[in-house]
């Protein structure tokens, strides 16, 4: 499970989808989702704007990542 780290108290789904480079620019965020599944502690999600918190589990394309607070 790869650590993404975050110094605010959340970041958008679009906004993890841009820097784990699954996107190249948050606009692209609403048709990356209606393509492929993203589950967010284990239910699909499929809103961009979503707020994701520390301890929250992502799942895309078989990869995992886990919300990590750097502060």
């Amino acid at each position: 499970m790869k650590k993404v780290f975050i110094n605010s108290e959340y970041i958008t789904l679009s906004q993890f989808l841009k820097l784990e480079g699954f996107i190249a620019s948050g606009g692209e965020a609403k048709y990356f989702l209606k393509e492929v599944e993203v589950e967010l502690n284990n239910a699909f999600e499929d809103r961009r704007g979503k707020k994701l918190y520390t301890d929250d589990v992502i799942k895309i394309d078989g990869q995992e990542f886990i919300i990590v607070n750097e502060n």
